[in-house]
């Protein structure tokens, strides 16, 4: 299903929060993924909170996976953070014992929350985290869910997703915490970044000679699933163009895991100004770098969630495994080729063909790249002009 990445302000309404929910003041937000499902929830944090600046009276803890813990510290709508790694979600380590579980549900009640709300993605199952909410005797629990949860939850979400449709991410969770009353006008992602984090960024893009009065950007080639990996030689292709015909120097990204594929893109490209950071960034700087970036070249990754959260633009290698995760409220390029097993919801891809990105050709990365910097007012040497490719959903 076709989902728009230009939805910048979702609609809200005036309505106040409902009761009982008006009354709650200490609420538990459970978001037990990573970065890039994280930030795409802070519009919904923000609407929880009381609006941009906050209530003061209204405290958010969010309970969430050691990944999202460290993006929960730069998000200014995060009150507190409890982490638990839960053993309903993949990337958890196998249980011994059922203590982890025990542990939670005390530390939760002892926390004495009025209310606790559930954000998933449509796949993901809200009633483990139901049970342990209301385990931690937290009397109101908001969640979707597709089946009955009966006493589970106080507040039942029926969930259309995806029945009915698909939504954007940051949709679904901005229409779940407005059935109980809590809007936002500002919908826009967040992520704070440190002062500190900003200065060593540009400190570190001038001692390894990148002009930051010519054209430059952020590649970022990794992910963490291998179906929404574009080939590294398509990003090599692209960026060599780019820098030889129009300017662009290019610094590339990735983490530990994604050392061996960062050093095979810079072995090929011919850019004498390139530069490579991998696993010496942490999140605030790696923020810090996408907020001083022109632009931002990267899959449906978490980098490209993050970039959308400070504002800078990006063109996004998008997979078709699943259509609710494009670049929110920011100018961005979409590219992918349309292919009847789209929205497979898969990490791997089942026809090991990869053609939803493979079938993307280099000149379109360019061609996004140079669009995207003549609609952004970015200033390049003239290009070879190459048609746009149009997403086929």
């Amino acid at each position: 299903m076709p989902v728009s990445a230009d939805a910048l302000v979702p609609i809200t309404n005036d309505q106040s929060p409902t009761a009982p929910w008006a009354d709650a003041r200490r609420i538990l937000c459970m978001r037990l993924d990573s970065m890039g499902d994280l930030l795409m929830t802070t519009p919904a944090l923000r609407a929880v909170r009381g609006g941009t600046g906050g209530d003061a009276t209204r405290h958010v803890t969010l309970l969430t996976s050691p990944s999202g813990a460290v993006t929960a510290r730069y998000l200014p709508e995060v009150d507190a953070i409890i982490t638990y790694d839960a053993p309903w979600t993949k990337a958890t380590t196998r249980r011994e014992n059922s203590g982890p579980e025990f542990a939670i549900i005390e530390r939760l009640r002892a926390s004495a929350f009025n209310a606790a709300i559930i954000f998933t993605v449509f796949s993901q199952n809200p009633l483990p985290a139901a049970m342990l909410a209301m385990l931690a005797d937290i009397p109101l629990r908001l969640a979707y869910c597709h089946e009955n949860p009966y006493q589970l939850l106080s507040d039942w979400a029926p969930d259309p997703d995806p029945a009915e449709g698909i939504r954007h991410e940051v949709r679904r969770q901005l229409d779940l915490v407005a059935r109980v009353g809590y809007t936002v006008a500002d919908a826009r992602l967040s992520f704070a970044v440190p002062e500190a984090a900003r200065a060593k960024a540009g400190a570190l893009l001038d001692a390894h000679g990148i002009d930051r009065a010519r054209p430059w950007l952020v590649l970022h080639p990794g992910a963490t699933a291998p179906a929404r990996r574009y080939p590294a030689e398509g990003f090599v292709t692209a960026a060599n163009t780019l820098f030889h015909e129009d300017g662009w120097q290019i610094v590339l990204t990735g983490d530990a895991s994604e050392r061996d594929l960062v050093t095979q893109v810079q072995a090929g490209l011919d850019v004498p100004s390139s530069v490579a950071f991998v696993d010496t960034l942490d999140l605030g700087e790696l923020g810090a770098l996408i907020a001083l970036a022109p632009l931002v070249l990267t899959n449906n990754t978490g980098p490209a969630h993050l970039a959308a959260a400070v504002g800078t633009p990006v063109v996004d290698l998008y997979a078709l495994t699943n259509p609710q995760h494009t670049p929110w409220a920011v100018p961005n390029r979409v590219l992918s080729h349309d292919v009847p097993c789209r929205n497979c919801f898969r990490s791997v891809c089942p026809l090991v063909h990869h053609h939803c990105l493979t079938l993307i050709p280099p000149e379109a990365v360019v061609a996004a790249v140079r669009d995207l910097a003549r609609e952004t007012g970015i200033s390049t040497a003239a290009p070879v002009v190459a048609p746009v490719m149009e997403v086929a959903w």
